[in-house]
């Protein structure tokens, strides 16, 4: 799987996840009700493989609440992924 592919994926997942929550949303914990597996939620693409509370971790510094879709914040979690060398 390629790099495109796995980022494609993982945006993919990320999307199918967060689309189920209320937006606005103000926080991470706002999104945690939307995750099937909550904080466990594990997302895999390729090589590449996390938990929300993995990337919570990692990504506070890149996420600028609130978010009024689940596109603005995949947008930023991609970009926090990229930047982290998560992805």
């Amino acid at each position: 799987m390629s790099n495109d592919e796995t980022a494609a994926e993982i945006r993919s997942q990320l999307l199918e996840a967060f689309n189920g929550a209320e937006y606005p949303v103000s926080n991470q914990m706002d999104l945690v009700p939307a995750l099937p597996n909550g904080p466990g939620t594990r997302f895999e693409a390729g090589d590449t493989s996390f938990t929300a509370m993995e990337m919570a971790a990692k990504l506070g510094s890149h996420q600028e609440f609130p978010y009024n879709s689940a596109e603005e914040l995949v947008d930023d979690v991609m970009d926090g992924l990229r930047a982290e060398g998560m992805l």
